[in-house]
């Protein structure tokens, strides 16, 4: 009798153990499996046998590629549009069209290629990688005493490093109500941009985060800030949870972590009682159904590259018609959901068919697309790092067009010290591409209220 009371109340601690802990536990930090890596071709080399060394990169695309890219374009066929269709079932064709025409006819990457250039750009191997970044130092006026102070940014897919070229001078021209001025390093992601690609399977946002941080300390940064969106925004996480002691503070505009059990029951209330946040963060995430509805209309491009990245690789690898249809209409449908319904996807309304084109040509003259789109399958269904809470200062762009945001009231236990929260009037998914100036006053002031806390 005494001997099954015992296992009955074993049983019932257990089991209220288990309950205390998935509501209102600790999570718990679990760093296995985060060693070194080699994604090159062949054999790892024998330890030192890499070489470390930083060298200077010029853009400079062979003659060749962009012949062939021409011919390419004169010899695309279209399937016609259905009448009236806008951009409800995609990049509408009969526009496509004239951005092609344009791609073909006006569109200068001599011009772009100079202006890719007036930063400077460099490349180090890094596990077997050849890691290409913008790295751009601060002018600091003369009299003037302020610290400088180092900051990664790094972008996401379907953009680039390009992305931040409107953002990096808002950041690297001082500040006259601030004594600290950046020095930015923006890298391209593995896969993308001038970055070489992982020759071996496995290459995910934890490999990411680990080879900038190489990248950081060979720069002579052991301490640094981070910024990102996108999947940039999951690698610059990553890096403050399993490097607190090297990450200075953490600012992203779009939130890579899903809310933890007990905040599940928070979103219920807050599904029934709206006014308990803000009308903008509650557009961010309710009406649940109406969310859903957007994820499933929205994400089935993730589904195929998270399961099939080769296959429709091919396709965009082999048609530049076909590559810039794929990426131009996220930043249509991404930009703004509304622009679904426009003929032309509002696609000029926030930016440049340059720079929507070079964006493009980034990914065609490098040949890469199929790389950039394997991250999604590389990194899955893994959600080991939603398990570690972020412990060091964080700060969050919310910007109203973005496909789903967490309101604040969700990030408490996955987020220990949230500093920032600042809802934008404007902006969606590419915010350092479409609001440059909104999101570099977030970032100044994040900053500044981690630079007085120390």
């Amino acid at each position: 009798m005494v001997l099954g009371l015992s296992v009955v109340a074993i049983i019932i601690y257990n089991a209220f153990k288990f309950l205390y802990h998935l509501f209102f536990g600790k999570v718990e930090k679990a760093l296995g499996g985060y060693e070194e890596g080699w994604y090159g071709k062949g054999s790892k080399p024998k330890e030192g046998a890499e070489d470390a060394s930083i060298h200077p990169f010029k853009i400079s695309i062979p003659g060749e590629v962009l012949l062939d890219l021409k011919e390419r374009l004169q010899r695309a066929r279209y399937e016609p549009s259905l009448e009236d269709s806008k951009f409800e079932y995609g990049f509408n064709s009969d526009y496509l069209k004239s951005v092609i025409e344009y791609w073909e006819k006006e569109y200068n990457w001599r011009k772009q290629e100079e202006q890719l250039n007036k930063f400077s750009h460099f490349k180090t191997r890094i596990e077997g990688i050849d890691v290409h970044f913008v790295h751009v130092k601060p002018s600091i006026p003369e009299g003037r005493q302020l610290k400088m102070l180092p900051l990664l940014v790094v972008h996401g897919w379907p953009g680039s490093f390009y992305e931040f070229y409107k953002l990096i001078p808002l950041l690297t021209t001082p500040n006259p109500e601030q004594d600290f001025v950046f020095e930015v390093i923006c890298p391209s992601i593995p896969g993308y941009g001038f970055s070489s690609s992982p020759c071996k399977k496995g290459f995910d946002a934890r490999a990411a985060s680990r080879l900038f941080l190489t990248l950081m300390e060979r720069l002579g940064h052991n301490h640094f800030y981070v910024q990102g969106g996108d999947w940039g925004s999951l690698i610059v996480t990553i890096l403050g949870k399993y490097y607190p002691s090297r990450i200075i503070g953490v600012h992203v505009n779009m939130y890579a972590s899903g809310p933890k059990s007990w905040d599940i029951f928070k979103a219920i209330a807050i599904a029934y009682f709206p006014s308990l946040v803000s009308p903008a963060e509650y557009k961010g995430l309710f009406p649940f159904w109406e969310r859903f509805k957007t994820i499933l209309q929205e994400t089935g491009y993730f589904h195929i590259q998270a399961t099939k990245p080769d296959t429709m690789g091919s396709g965009l690898a082999d048609s530049p018609v076909g590559l810039a249809a794929y990426i131009l209409e996220k930043f249509s449908t991404w930009t703004n959901l509304k622009n679904r319904l426009s003929e032309n996807g509002n696609l000029t309304e926030n930016f440049t068919l340059d720079e929507l084109l070079t964006n493009v040509m980034i990914y065609w003259v490098n040949n890469n697309v199929t790389s950039s789109v394997r991250f999604y399958k590389e990194n899955g269904l893994n959600r080991t790092h939603e398990k570690i809470p972020l412990n060091v200062p964080f700060g969050f762009s919310f910007f109203p067009n973005e496909l789903v945001a967490l309101p604040c009231c969700l990030m408490g236990r996955s987020v220990t010290q949230l500093m920032s929260y600042t809802i934008m009037p404007r902006g969606g998914h590419f915010a350092a591409f479409e609001e440059p100036q909104l999101l570099a006053d977030d970032i100044w002031n994040f900053v500044s209220l981690v630079q007085k806390m120390k």
